[in-house]
């Protein structure tokens, strides 16, 4: 028999001082169910908790509670109650009336309070602790006594707002199974707000992962954990080794320029994907009987298991200088223009490719109207480029006449090949002026347009590498005339490893995986 759905969100938004805190959340709760949201903070949980608690009335949409619109009843009007991170237990009082505070406000008979308090205090354990001062608890038994509080007015639903949050690890994790035994045991919804993955796996039915006010994930732990549906999901909920990779059929992923069969599908062919594998499912084996190799990193004890670190891909990396030379503009006899360019390198056998705007856009050349600072446009671009070693002037011209000379060097660049990575990068000197550092709104960007960096396949060149960059100087002390290092590299790829065994750091091994063990998802937008 299906279970009856208790509690529906429809279409929620919420609003703070024209911050989108929730954004069109729709979600269903069934009686009895054990639900956790699960995110970081500032993902919208506790919001979206505080909406069904009747503390907060959304901006728009419907709380459904048991057939009924509750968004605008008030709190003590609602079948249920909330236990919060501090439990809020009345000091003067001890254990017994803490219990029975909310059963004395309803006026029941005492003998019946009695009852219904003693039941309480057995189901969290803590008989014969009645009459104790709630002070002298350690925090693990006031939890239960807030618990207890809250389950004494018999609510249809129960919130727990990070009610685990204060105790310290050994308790928590002893606690985690106290609650799930306690929802059983009384048979009623629970809806549990953390940010703590353990605690969302071991305890629920129900899993609601949430990022920036949306819901990324429904399902059931082991659903969220063995089919995450994107990247943020995996990297959320346990550890997850990501790798990008490309469907080519149903069941077909390629990814570390290897074929996989998977049990994926419903992907466009040579779609770009997401690939999880998680560091329990790799099997370390020698070299030659792996699906792929690499280099023990790292290794890590963890008590149970050995954390390994394999390099299974390694990066690539080139390093240029950036030369930086004094402002270079050149101002018109009227001073109503200026115009600067600087002086770039080429490879040989790019000089085919140039043309005007290639060689604008190298020469990072503009020019524009100083009272103003509106760009003008460059008229003219003279210059004539062997392909052959050498120095070549190149001069930038406006409407006006205002112009400026530069030079093309043409080199034979090397390129930086890594064949295990099946991957190629290059780079070029460059230079710059201080003012053109400062002034840049994306320096990482302009530094690779700046050196004309590149990275490829060596199995096909049309397809581009991703590359990253790294520096040696300090954008506001930079001085003219010295020159500074940059580095543009690729990733590479580094997998989480988990083995009973220990595995001596540098030594080349196997992993080894199966197709199930391979799970594909879209890519993130």
């Amino acid at each position: 028999m299906e279970e009856k759905t208790l509690i529906q969100f429809r279409n929620i938004v919420m609003n703070f001082e024209d911050a989108l805190v929730l954004k069109n959340i729709n979600l269903d709760i069934k009686e009895n169910e054990f639900v956790t949201l699960l995110g970081p903070s500032g993902c919208g949980k506790t919001t979206l908790l505080r909406i069904l608690g009747g503390f907060l009335e959304p901006t728009e949409g419907e709380v459904i509670f048991d057939g009924e619109d509750i968004a605008k009843l008030p709190p003590y009007k609602r079948e249920l109650n909330t236990v919060f991170q501090k439990y809020a237990l009345f000091p003067h009082m001890n254990v017994y009336d803490n219990i029975a505070f909310g059963l004395k406000i309803k006026k029941m008979s005492k003998d019946i309070i009695e009852q219904k308090v003693m039941k309480m205090l057995k189901l969290i354990g803590l008989e014969g602790y009645e009459k104790k001062n709630v002070t002298l608890l350690s925090g693990g038994q006031q939890q239960r006594v807030a618990i207890a509080r809250a389950l004494v007015n018999e609510p249809k639903v129960l919130l727990l707002d990070e009610p685990l949050g204060a105790l310290d690890l050994k308790l928590r994790k002893e606690m985690q199974y106290e609650l799930k035994r306690i929802q059983q045991e009384v048979g009623i919804t629970f809806i549990y707000v953390t940010h703590d993955q353990e605690e969302a796996l071991t305890m629920s039915d129900k899993i609601v992962v949430m990022k920036s006010g949306e819901i990324q994930q429904i399902g059931t732990p082991q659903e969220i954990y063995n089919t995450p549906v994107n990247r943020y999901v995996a990297d959320f909920v346990g550890e997850s080794n990501i790798i990008p990779g490309r469907m080519l059929d149903d069941y077909l992923v390629r990814f570390d320029d290897h074929n996989f069969e998977c049990v994926d599908y419903g992907f466009a062919k040579n779609e770009q994907v997401d690939v999880v594998l998680r560091p329990e499912d790799l099997v370390i084996v020698p070299a030659e009987e792996g699906v792929l190799t690499g280099t023990v990193d790292s290794v890590l004890f963890k008590g149970v298991h050995y954390e390994n670190i394999v390099e299974t891909v390694p990066g690539t990396s080139v390093t240029v200088s950036m030369r930086i030379v004094k402002n270079n503009e050149v101002a018109s006899a009227d001073g109503k223009e200026k115009i600067s360019a600087n002086n770039f390198f080429v490879d040989i056998e790019d000089v085919k490719l140039l043309d005007d705007k290639e060689v604008i856009a190298r020469a990072d050349a503009q020019a524009w109207n100083p009272e103003t600072d509106e760009l003008l446009s460059i008229n003219s671009v003279e210059y004539t480029v062997k392909e052959e070693i050498g120095e070549y002037p190149v001069v930038f011209t406006t409407h006006s006449g205002t112009m400026i000379q530069r030079m093309i060097y043409v080199v034979n660049q090397p390129i930086v090949k890594n064949v295990k990575a099946n991957e190629a990068v290059m780079a070029f000197n460059f230079f710059k002026t201080a003012d053109e550092l400062i002034e840049s709104q994306a320096l990482d960007t302009d530094l690779k347009t700046w050196a004309n960096a590149q990275g490829w396949k060596l199995s096909d060149e049309s397809e581009a590498v991703e590359m990253y960059v790294d520096y040696d100087f300090d954008i506001e002390n930079i001085r003219e005339g010295m020159s500074y290092k940059v580095t543009f590299s690729t990733a590479g790829r580094e997998m989480k490893v988990r083995t009973v065994n220990y595995y001596e750091e540098g030594s080349e091994v196997g992993l080894k995986f199966g197709k199930n063990d391979i799970h594909v998802m879209k890519k993130m937008l």
